[in-house]
């Protein structure tokens, strides 16, 4: 496969596999209570604050130490990003949440600084990227080598697009391939074909009694073009000026920090508390496979440094059980649309919120199910008195129309904004045919 041909695949949609991934050919595996927020070990803001580098791509720059390969390739992979200046500039941009973390991992184990540049080869630094063959992440590791070394992926979690747990993965794995092949262009070889791939041809070489030197084998062509691919990326980041490149202004300091948490709540809960767009706490943490931060998933949320005391002000504020997630056993063969009514919820919360195993609109087996914190108990149903009078409910049921928003509710039904969101998990966004609590005007 040509270069132009293989990014422009990158480009359409799926990013670059590493059949080494792809076939696990791994021989080894790399392997709280209350709120708790603190810096990685890592991310020092004083130390952070000394360094002479105000600018991340100039902090890199000094660390790169990659040998140049003396082929036409590099030349060709340059004039690609030149014809395709908004690749580079979209990578960049993603970069700009997670690139001060890489580069803090590679320096601190003392490798080249190129290897933060991977991920714009891998993945155009989309933490969400997913190839044809199924390998995920900026990294793109596959299901299987991502096991191996200890990327956890379930139904609420998947540690391949959590951008902190594939980088220490993607480092031991790269840092093993170098000391196996005691070079570092045989071991970027081996992370995108295989280390089986390299192996074969060096022992084919070998057998001839050619160099077994990257150059010299005989490798898959995507192989040949991706070590040029990346020097490429890193002479482009070396001399922007020269190139005519634009990067997108990313300071040396960290973006994010992490926040633990004692109990399952809803991801929008958090975003609420720290007053960030759901977006921008998704994308901040794409390892959530569901909208809930739970310990099944990844107790720790990432959060903008400069939100993190709003967020714990919040959460300290908070009640509790207003704020905690309630969890409902659900049987084998349920209906959900009935698990909906009965919680007082929209299948499509439920769908967000839970991995469903679902077959004609009936659970396949029996699991525990996430409710929102006012869903605790089932709707209580109206009681006949000795009167025979029914008791009257303290809510009513609106199904959401189109235009309808928290202040034309509460203006026709008499009640406060506030009190229609306590009764609806802080809702903040009506959505068209979902159901909510309206409570009764006294």
């Amino acid at each position: 496969m040509n270069a132009r041909l293989c990014f422009l695949l990158l480009l359409a949609g799926p990013f670059l596999t590493s059949p080494a991934l792809a076939a696990g050919q791994v021989d080894s595996q790399v392997a709280n209570v209350g709120v708790s927020i603190s810096y990685d070990s890592t991310l020092d803001l004083e130390a952070a604050s000394q360094r002479a580098e105000s600018d991340l791509w100039q902090r890199m720059r000094a660390g790169m130490k990659l040998g140049d390969l003396d082929s036409p390739l590099v030349d060709r992979q340059i004039s690609w990003f030149l014809d395709h200046p908004a690749y580079l500039e979209a990578a960049s941009k993603r970069a700009r949440l997670f690139l001060y973390h890489i580069t803090e991992q590679v320096e601190a184990r003392g490798l080249p600084m190129e290897l933060a540049l991977l991920p714009v080869v891998e993945s155009a630094y989309n933490p969400r990227a997913l190839s044809h063959a199924n390998a995920s992440g900026i990294w793109q590791f596959m299901p299987a080598t991502g096991r191996i070394f200890g990327l956890k992926q379930n139904g609420w979690y998947d540690g391949r697009q959590d951008v902190l747990t594939a980088t220490d993965a993607a480092l031991d794995y790269l840092a093993k391939l170098k000391t196996m092949f005691g070079d570092w262009q045989l071991a970027l070889a081996a992370y995108n074909c295989g280390e089986g791939c390299v192996t074969r041809a060096i022992a084919r070489n070998q057998t001839l009694g050619q160099p077994t030197d990257y150059r010299s084998l005989d490798l898959p062509a995507e192989t040949r073009n991706y070590v040029p691919r990346l020097l490429a990326v890193r002479n482009l980041i070396l001399e922007p000026e020269r190139y005519g490149v634009r990067l997108a202004d990313i300071p040396n300091r960290p973006y994010f920090e992490k926040v633990s948490l004692p109990y399952p709540i809803e991801a929008r809960t958090a975003a609420r508390m720290a007053d960030v767009d759901m977006d921008e706490l998704l994308e901040l943490n794409p390892g959530f496979r569901r909208h809930v931060i739970h310990a099944e998933s990844q107790d720790t949320l990432l959060l903008p440094v400069d939100k993190v005391d709003t967020f714990r002000a919040a959460f300290d504020a908070e009640e509790s059980h207003k704020i905690r997630l309630r969890s409902y056993v659900a049987s084998k063969g349920e209906l959900l649309s009935r698990i909906a009514d009965r919680f007082d919820v929209t299948v499509k919360w439920l769908q967000d919120h839970n991995p469903l195993s679902v077959k004609r609109g009936k659970l396949a087996q029996a699991q525990t199910l996430f409710l929102p914190p006012s869903a605790a108990r089932p709707m209580a149903r109206p009681v006949a008195t000795t009167t025979r009078k029914v008791a009257r409910p303290s809510v009513r049921k609106h199904t959401v129309r189109r235009g309808d928003t928290l202040f034309s509710l509460a203006k026709r039904y008499k009640v406060s904004i506030a009190d229609i969101r306590e009764l609806n998990g802080a809702i903040k966004v009506l959505h068209p045919g979902e159901k909510i609590n309206i409570p009764l005007d006294s």
